[in-house]
């Protein structure tokens, strides 16, 4: 997609709300052609050559008629174009971030979260900017084509001194186009590095501290900003250049008119009426060629914009950042929307089978290869394993989060085509093996938005075994638990991401390793509690914990990202060294069998 297309695409999003806003800024640019026209008849009446005969008072009258026409227009055009440029910025900011959350989560950005911001915030605002502008053209130019008629009327040789700088700033726009892309090019890189280094160090303060590396972290910081500050100073550099070039230009036709309009005076082809309307629409034709400017200005710099939101598409079809849908944005319209569409089926699990499941990391070539594997329903399996054997990309690549290279899955024996959507409430519920919290009530952090439907919070709190330590919170629930959940411990960060997914009722819930940071009776009283209140939901655990392993139907060994072999713990006991070693762990002895209890 060129960047004219993608201007196009974007006029189109709103065609009606579009139209209205260029039809009141053209309004608001034709209506000084009025004001010129009075004010050459005022000028004429003083030498008695005007043709209107209304009078001092009545020009006046015309005069103030037309400003109040104009102040009325620039209301209602601005009104217009806050809600045109207000959506286009809404629907590119939501299809990027539509297109990031359906991405498998290790493709979810190519680039750091912070750097990401900058193509959210940036480049939206850069591209928003242009097709704003691009009304003001289109007023602009029909301006331009009323004023260039009746000045031609008058004198056609004025009349091209007057538009001879328009083209003049053409060509040097054109011929800065490459300089002006190149600046705005590495201003954006330049400033999404400042804010990618902002995001690290605060997810990293813990560990700058204690590796004492404050200052160099502060020194690479400061690099960061230096760099930024001399890319954004030539980038502003060349726009206020182009600017003062835009602006100034007139000035030449402006000297020359003052030279010929005293000849042409003189020699009576040339009327002072004339004259005033000649210096009139000159102060609007400077705005003519600052505003055309302006916009070439954006229009080559909204092309560096598209570039970069195309990154973050990974290769998907650019017509993704134009895709009409519906923005909420009116006061309930969410509610409605919501109730509009009927609840997801929820089709009760009987069978969930695996076949020749396979995803390798890009970067290392491990991963998992022909996974195959059968849950039953309501059965308790648990995915077990030694570091770096594949457990986390097993279930990782089931759901849908990072994208399977091979193999089929089925639910009740149906395929399932898109893993990442279909593993998602109420069909399944899932808790990372790294808790995510963010900067907000316990509360807030455990529902995300779900509601609190008939005592749900409670029951996962209780199911998580979190009851005792919201108790001793300062502020219970409502307790803010700060950026990543810093002020919570490691079990309660677990317990708290379970709760999460404990509140949403599911027919599959997958536990990645939940429990490494709890202690034995907590861990058993979560795996205990859990069949009390589910006991018919199918769970699927990553663990190599006795608690976990222990409460299993069925035990799955993962070894090289293969399954090394499956059974319960009394038959794996019996035939697998991979599972004796996990679950005797360090009470072997010398001689490597397992010690008496």
């Amino acid at each position: 997609m060129t960047t004219f297309q993608f201007l196009v695409r974007l006029i189109t999003f709103r065609p009606l709300l579009y139209t209205a806003n260029a039809l009141a800024w053209t309004i608001i640019y034709l209506i000084p052609i009025v004001p010129g026209l009075i004010t050459q008849q005022f000028f004429d009446s003083l030498t008695g050559e005007d043709t209107l005969k209304i009078g001092t008072w009545g020009i006046i009258a015309l005069l103030l008629a037309a400003a109040l026409a104009r102040v009325v227009m620039i209301y209602v055009g601005c009104i217009t174009d806050v809600q045109f440029r207000f959506r286009v910025a809404m629907i590119l900011r939501r299809n990027l971030l539509g297109h990031v959350l359906k991405q498998p989560g290790a493709r979810a950005i190519p680039v750091s979260p912070g750097e990401a911001i900058s193509y959210f915030r940036d480049d939206v605002d850069q591209t928003e900017e242009a097709v704003s502008w691009s009304v003001d053209v289109f007023g602009l130019t029909c301006f331009a084509v009323v004023s260039s008629y009746i000045l031609l009327k008058i004198d056609v040789q004025m009349t091209l001194l007057v538009f001879v700088p328009l083209v003049l700033v053409v060509t040097i726009a054109q011929l800065a186009t490459s300089r002006l892309q190149k600046y705005r090019a590495a201003s954006r890189e330049s400033t999404a590095r400042v804010t990618g280094a902002i995001s690290e160090m605060f997810s990293n303060v813990q560990a700058i501290q204690v590796a004492g590396a404050e200052d160099r972290v502060i020194d690479r910081f400061r690099r960061f900003n230096d760099d930024r500050r001399k890319t954004m100073l030539k980038d502003k550099l060349l726009g206020e250049a182009l600017d003062a070039v835009f602006t100034n230009s007139v000035n030449l036709g402006i000297g020359l008119i003052l030279l010929l309009a005293g000849t042409k005076m003189r020699g009576g082809s040339f009327t002072v009426g004339d004259f005033s309307l000649f210096v009139y629409y000159l102060t609007f034709v400077t705005q003519v060629i600052s505003n055309v400017g302006k916009f070439m200005t954006y229009f080559k710099q909204m092309s560096v914009a598209l570039e970069r939101m195309l990154e973050l598409l990974q290769g998907a079809s650019a017509r993704i950042l134009t895709m009409k849908g519906t923005l909420l944005l009116r006061k309930g319209s969410r509610a409605a929307a919501e109730s509009s569409n009927s609840a997801p089926y929820r089709e009760p699990l009987q069978s969930l089978e695996v076949s020749g499941l396979t995803y390798r990391f890009p970067d290392t070539g491990r991963g998992i290869e022909d996974v195959r594997l059968r849950l039953a329903g309501g059965s308790f399996t648990v995915v077990t394993g030694a570091i770096g054997s594949g457990k986390t990309t097993l279930v990782r690549t089931l759901l849908g989060l990072l994208p399977k290279e091979e193999g089929t899955i089925t639910w009740n024996g149906k395929p399932v085509e898109d893993p990442g959507t279909f593993f998602t409430p109420v069909n399944s519920a899932y808790s990372a093996q790294i808790p995510r919290l963010y900067s907000d009530t316990l509360r807030n952090n455990i529902l995300l938005g779900h509601r609190d439907d008939e005592g749900a919070l409670e029951r996962a709190v209780h199911d998580s075994v979190m009851e005792y330590d919201i108790a001793h919170l300062q502020q219970g629930l409502e307790t803010v638990v700060g950026p990543r959940g810093v002020k919570l411990s490691g079990g309660q960060m677990q317990r708290a991401a379970a709760a999460r997914m404990l509140v949403r009722e599911a027919e599959l819930y997958v536990f990645d390793d939940v429990s490494s940071a709890l202690d034995v009776e907590t861990e058993s009283k979560l795996w205990e509690r859990l069949f009390e209140s589910r006991g018919s939901a199918t769970c699927l655990v990553v663990s190599h914990r006795r608690a976990a392993l222990a409460h299993a139907d069925h035990i799955i060994v993962m070894k090289d990202g293969r399954i090394e072999t499956e059974g319960t713990v009394d038959q794996l006991l019996a035939k697998s060294e991979t599972f004796q070693e996990l679950w005797y762990g360090d009470e072997r002895t010398k001689d490597g069998s397992p010690r008496e209890a």
